[in-house]
């Protein structure tokens, strides 16, 4: 079983995954911008923090015996993300729409952190 505050590092720790593929899908494109000297250091240096936050808390639920072993898209909705525990296995169920607003929100609050 997942305590509160373990689901909450978790939960982050889905954020940063799907923050880190996202963008990672996206510096492709940026690569083919007229301007792409000004935006790919701010991409790597975006990408390099949130890599560091994302093996961190990889490090900390580790020692705390959890781990993702793989998502699982239900359908156009929803998905649900298997999660290996000391005692059991669980399935936690999010919804998309969700989980991209969310991903937004930590890309923007980092952003605006970093151009302060």
């Amino acid at each position: 079983m997942i305590k509160p505050d373990e689901r909450q590092l978790l939960h982050k720790y889905l954020l940063l995954e799907l923050a880190v593929k996202s963008l990672q899908v996206d510096y492709c494109k940026l690569e083919q911008f007229k301007m792409k000297t000004v935006f790919l250091p701010m991409m790597d240096s975006l990408l390099k923090d949130l890599r560091q936050e994302y093996f961190n808390l990889k490090r900390e639920l580790a020692q705390k015996r959890i781990r993702v072993v793989g998502w699982q898209p239900v359908d156009e909705y929803f998905s649900d993300v298997q999660v290996a525990t000391a005692g059991n296995d669980v399935v936690l169920r999010y919804a998309n729409q969700a989980l991209k607003s969310q991903v937004e929100k930590l890309l923007i609050n980092h952003i605006s952190v970093a151009l302060e």
